[in-house]
């Protein structure tokens, strides 16, 4: 027997769990340009200070859309970590 109420919840999951992967690798398409362009400016991988504000305006947004803020800071956080180490090994 399916559950067609369930069915209908994990296809919008589904969905939106596409997205997220879809607009995750454009962000990295970015900052990987980012990236190659701080290597041949000479400019240093990680900007404590950018990193900052952008923790605190997500935060913010988080808030905004009723969604644990201590959440989305974990998950910037993740991925500006991993922009972080992207952008040493490009650095050589």
């Amino acid at each position: 027997m399916t559950d067609d109420v369930l069915s209908g919840y994990r296809k919008s999951i589904d969905n939106i769990d596409a997205a997220l992967v879809h607009l995750l690798a454009e962000r990295f398409k970015v900052t990987q340009a980012v990236g190659r362009y701080k290597a041949t400016s000479g400019l240093p991988p990680a900007d404590p200070g950018r990193e900052d504000r952008q923790i605190a305006r997500l935060r913010r947004l988080a808030e905004e859309a009723e969604l644990d803020p201590e959440f989305s800071e974990k998950f910037l956080r993740f991925i500006i970590d991993e922009v972080i180490r992207h952008h040493e090994r490009l650095r050589g």
